[in-house]
């Protein structure tokens, strides 16, 4: 693979500044934030009355543990613009979740939020190793839905020729990356390998595409399925991480020269690590749930948003802001069979160990009698399908010994588990609603 490392000096000045410089300047922003947000937000001026805190009362970064946290709930409890700082009239955009899962959370940004956004996606960009000039197939979706258009700012700042695919149409995806020469993608990692197969559909070989790197992002992916994309396409495969309740992609990402963890745009966003049960904030290394202040967002300010991720900070490397580890999953995403935590990520990691089976799959929850069990539903590749009964045994066997529950594991023939359009579904839960 090429090496696209981008040179220094086409950094932004804070990407490499000095931890002290950072950290004054979060201090500073953080103190406007909090006052922005209590005196423009009635939800927060009651939380953090209701606390016993005010603006005032943060003097150091390490004060931001007396305020209180912000749910999803309370974002669907405001619906639709209860949460916003600024008089309508100065919101240019507004995006907003599918609310399939409950009232929808709506989101707006003004002129200079969409200008930071662009900002902090054009450095994820680069980070990645896109530079001006440089095609990027967009195939995050458009619409309400932050991925396409979040990227798409980020893509104009930097200077590409982006192409607004969006998902689907997987065969047309694969016409129009060779017709247009892309050198860039940015795709969930499912949605992914969906564009793999559809390469050997249509006989032709992904690792000579005109692609040199892909980002991925918006559902939890392993080491192992980087390599096997950055195998299938001889290109890199690094990881952005953004939400549309913080801001949407672009809130840390990977460093192409690295690859060991998502650099925080931490003069933006002010991550904390949390106990997910007791709120207790954790030292860096280890793991808990990942929590986000805002530091510069005008319509819509977050105070110590809980994301229900997963994962541990870290101190910084290709870059002088701190990472945070891949995520390993969400607590709410957390599967608790007869006792066990488990994460759909756990799966992948072992599915990916069998070289008999491909990495699409798809977990589902039964209850029989009284126990609830799991089904693992995956496929064999065109040429191991006489292989399928020992793969699926053996993909048994170690998510045994290795995540610890017994599991069925239900082996199709290739194109039988159902592919992504754009995030994948994981799990499908046919337990009785208790």
């Amino acid at each position: 693979m090429e090496d696209l490392t981008p040179t220094k000096d086409s950094l932004d000045a804070i990407e490499i500044a000095s931890r002290d410089e950072i950290s004054a300047l979060q201090l500073d922003r953080l103190k406007w934030s909090l006052r922005h947000a209590y005196e423009n937000v009635a939800h927060y001026r009651n939380s953090f009355d209701a606390a016993g805190v005010h603006p005032d009362d943060l003097n150091s970064l390490e004060d931001l543990a007396k305020f209180p946290f912000t749910v999803k709930n309370d974002l669907r409890a405001t619906y639709p613009f209860g949460m916003f700082a600024v008089p309508r009239d100065q919101v240019r955009r507004i995006h907003a979740s599918s609310g399939t899962t409950g009232q929808p959370t709506v989101v707006g940004y003004t002129a200079g939020d969409l200008d930071n956004w662009g900002t902090v996606v054009a450095r994820s960009l680069r980070a990645a190793g896109l530079k001006p000039g440089d095609v990027l197939h967009n195939a995050y979706g458009y619409g309400l839905f932050t991925g396409g258009m979040g990227i798409h700012l980020g893509a104009d700042k930097l200077g590409l020729a982006t192409v607004p695919i969006s998902g689907g149409m997987t065969q047309r995806q694969v016409r129009l990356i060779e017709d247009f020469g892309a050198t860039g993608i940015t795709v969930t990692p499912s949605y992914s390998l969906s564009i793999i197969d559809e390469y050997a559909a249509q006989g032709l070989d992904p690792r000579k595409s005109p692609l040199k790197v892909g980002i991925f992002g918006a559902e939890p992916w392993t080491n192992a399925m980087r390599l096997e994309i950055e195998d299938a396409f001889d290109m890199h495969a690094v990881d952005i991480y953004g939400l549309s309740e913080v801001m949407g992609p672009g809130v840390a990402s990977e460093c192409v020269e690295t690859k060991d963890g998502l650099h925080v745009w931490e003069d933006h966003f002010y991550p904390e690590i949390i106990h997910p049960e007791t709120g207790e904030v954790l030292p860096d290394g280890e793991l808990g749930e990942l929590v986000f202040t805002s530091l510069t967002k005008e319509a819509f300010p977050v105070i110590r948003y809980r994301t229900r991720d997963l994962t541990r900070l870290l101190p910084g490397t290709a870059r002088t802001m701190r990472r945070m580890e891949k995520v390993t999953g969400r607590s709410d995403d957390m599967i608790i069979l007869r006792g066990v935590n488990v994460f759909p990520t756990q799966i992948e990691e072992q599915l990916m160990k069998v070289r008999e089976l491909a990495p699409h799959f798809q977990l589902e929850l039964n209850r029989v009698g009284h126990k609830d069990e799991m089904r693992v539903k995956v496929e064999t590749l065109p040429d191991t399908v006489e292989l399928g009964d020992q793969a699926g045994r053996d993909l048994s066997a170690r998510v045994k010994q290795v995540v610890g529950v017994s599991v069925k594991v239900d082996v199709t023939s290739p194109g039988g588990v159902e592919r992504s359009q754009g995030k994948a579904v994981r799990i499908v839960d046919n337990r009785p609603k208790e």
